[in-house]
């Protein structure tokens, strides 16, 4: 009798086992399909004839996917203007700076190369008369008070890069809110506001040596102004198209506009003169650009 008991509650214990491997209590997946369809998900933005974008398309989110979007493209033309100075030519900001400007103010026919920690400038009669002959002056800058090797020309590059600037309008602080579709050139663009500060523009960049970081905040702040304004226009795949920056302080007024196109152009490319046309002249401080 007591053996017969043992076996009711052995195969007791075996049907509850059972019934809890097929409810799903147990970690392996069932195979009875459910009795009820599983819910389907409703996209909050659709998409189907470009990339996917993320679901979080408030301001914030937007202009972080345009943060990624300016990573994933790490070069583009630019034609910028930055107070007095003007001028086009493709950046490169990642993985390695390069640089290559023609300005455009008529007074100054001399073009810009960085490549890196290396700088060229000249390309104009001006230069070949004072060099006997080459068109071109090399340099690079001293290292910074910590011992790093900065890029020369830091300060107009700072200011031109996107990817800087985007850090700027999603970091925390920063305020953004969309203002409405716009039309730029041949197409429909998002127009993004964003209001923050100089100290704030330049602290969102850590990647910066602090050295860099002071000079973008001087260069965005004349006078010591303490709100800066962004306006971002993005394109369809959130990539910038157009910046726009204007602060006001006690000594003048910042008003910066770049525009973007060509994004991880093929054709894009920086070129350093020929050595035979060059004139090495070792080292030279390069400030941040001047107001």
């Amino acid at each position: 009798m007591a053996g017969r008991q043992r076996l009711a509650a052995l195969a007791a214990v075996v049907l509850l086992a059972s019934g809890l491997t097929g409810c799903g209590g147990g970690g392996g997946a069932s195979s009875t399909p459910s009795s009820s369809p599983a819910p389907t998900s409703t996209p909050t933005s659709a998409s189907p004839s470009g990339p996917a974008k993320p679901t979080d398309r408030s301001p914030h989110g937007v202009l972080l996917s345009a943060q990624l979007a300016m990573q994933t493209a790490r070069r583009a033309k630019v034609s910028y203007r930055l107070g007095a100075d003007a001028g086009s030519g493709p950046l490169f900001w990642q993985p390695k700076t390069a640089l290559q400007i023609k300005r455009s103010t008529p007074a100054d026919a001399e073009q810009l190369i960085v490549v890196d920690t290396v700088a060229y400038q000249g390309g104009d009669a001006a230069t070949a008369a004072r060099q006997g002959g080459r068109h071109w002056e090399r340099f690079a800058v001293p290292p910074d008070p910590d011992g790093h090797k900065e890029v020369p020309y830091a300060g107009l590059i700072d200011l031109l890069n996107p990817v800087e600037a985007l850090a700027a309008a999603t970091v925390d602080g920063a305020d953004a809110r969309f203002v409405g579709e716009e039309k730029f050139e041949d197409s429909t663009v998002e127009h993004y506001r964003v209001t923050t500060t100089a100290e704030r523009y330049a602290a969102a960049q850590t990647q910066l040596t602090q050295s860099r970081r002071d000079g973008l905040r001087a260069a965005l702040a004349p006078g010591g102004s303490l709100s800066l304004t962004l306006d971002l226009w993005l394109n369809d795949k959130d990539q910038l198209v157009k910046l726009q920056r204007t602060g006001s302080g006690d000594s003048g007024q910042a008003d910066d506009s770049v525009l973007y196109s060509d994004f991880a152009g093929a054709l894009l490319s920086v070129q350093a003169p020929a050595e035979s046309d060059t004139v090495d002249t070792g080292t030279r401080t390069v400030s941040p650009l001047a107001r």
